[in-house]
């Protein structure tokens, strides 16, 4: 049997697949910085959705950041709250 039947469908491939082709033209801003972090610990040893984990790495050489450096950066910036503020409602964390 292949590596590639194998590979499984990400239940959230189709939510996430946006937000990484936006990450590929966007910049290094404090939001997403903290959705790349997001995504790579959400897809991080998921056997599947290779191309977004491709993807992330992509991101990551792009901004010049090791998943470390990524990992402390974002680490900082939830300290100080606010990342994921949404409209009017409260603060939510996505654990997906």
């Amino acid at each position: 049997m292949s590596k590639a039947n194998k590979d499984q469908q990400h239940p959230l491939y189709n939510r996430d697949r946006p937000i990484v082709e936006n990450l590929l033209i966007g910049e290094a801003t404090d939001h997403n910085l903290a959705e790349l972090a997001r995504l790579r610990i959400r897809y991080q040893g998921f056997p599947g959705a290779r191309d977004i984990q491709s993807d992330l790495d992509k991101v990551l050489q792009q901004w010049g950041l090791s998943e470390q450096e990524l990992f402390e950066k974002t680490r900082s910036l939830h300290s100080l709250g606010g990342i994921y503020k949404s409209r009017g409602k409260k603060e939510e964390e996505d654990w997906n």
